[in-house]
């Protein structure tokens, strides 16, 4: 099996006060006592968020060819702390595929693997089946519930699609919603926000496509996916 080096830490973490998002890259954040730009790797709304005076941990680059310092790495939201980090959700996973506590017997892990017009997250093959899996990172939480998406998103929908053409072809399917924080009883797909994608997610499950929900355990220096919580509903 391909071994992939994944862990997911951060090594240089510093807590700060957010105050600003002047636009969907960028964060002003206030880190032991100055104002500091800092680079948001979570570029969806996250208005529920980032909201002035919340606490946010942010991860000093160290680069000094960077015109940011910072990346802003995980938000406290009341008892809750949710990693921001857009790319923290495949390098858990890939971590967690890498131990084999989905799928066992593997042979080779390969990441952005192209099936027809899509880019997958992940392409898995096994001693007796080969899958593609697509996943999906979860900041969005209301009253105890993860949800997605949190903006309308035709490429998750194409995503969706195609897995569903994965199926039909031979191979088995996942989507894989992983959900950046811990503390929710159950994931939702976000009808409210994008029906869509809802309807969709319930028409491709039937097709074969397997959808699947992690929570996370989530520090200021590290994520790594925990258990399984149900998806409800479909």
């Amino acid at each position: 099996m391909e071994i992939l080096n994944t862990t997911m830490t951060y090594n240089n973490i510093q807590k700060g006060i957010f105050l600003n998002r002047p636009n969907r890259f960028i964060a002003e954040v206030e880190i032991n006592g100055r104002v500091e730009i800092c680079h948001v790797k979570n570029t969806g709304r996250c208005k529920e968020l980032l909201v002035p005076g919340a606490t946010v941990y942010t991860n000093y680059a160290g680069n000094p060819s960077r015109s940011t310092k910072y990346d802003l790495i995980a938000v406290e939201k009341g008892n809750l702390l949710i990693n921001m980090d857009s790319l923290a959700p495949n390098q858990a996973f890939a971590e967690y595929l890498r131990q084999e506590k989905l799928l066992d017997d593997i042979i080779h892990i390969k990441a952005e693997a192209k099936y027809m017009t899509s880019r997958f997250d992940f392409y898995v093959e096994r001693k007796d089946s080969k899958a593609f899996i697509e996943v999906k990172g979860v900041t969005l939480e209301e009253n105890g519930v993860a949800m997605f998406p949190d903006a309308p998103t035709e490429r998750g929908i194409k995503h969706l699609k195609e897995l569903a053409e994965c199926v039909a072809d031979g191979y088995e399917a996942y989507v894989v919603f992983v959900i950046q924080m811990k503390g929710v009883s159950h994931f939702t797909p976000n009808y409210k926000t994008h029906p869509e994608f809802g309807i969709t997610l319930a028409k491709v499950i039937d097709t074969g496509v397997k959808a699947l929900a992690f929570d996370c355990l989530v520090t200021p220096i590290e994520m790594t996916i925990d258990k399984q919580i149900p998806i409800i509903p479909v």
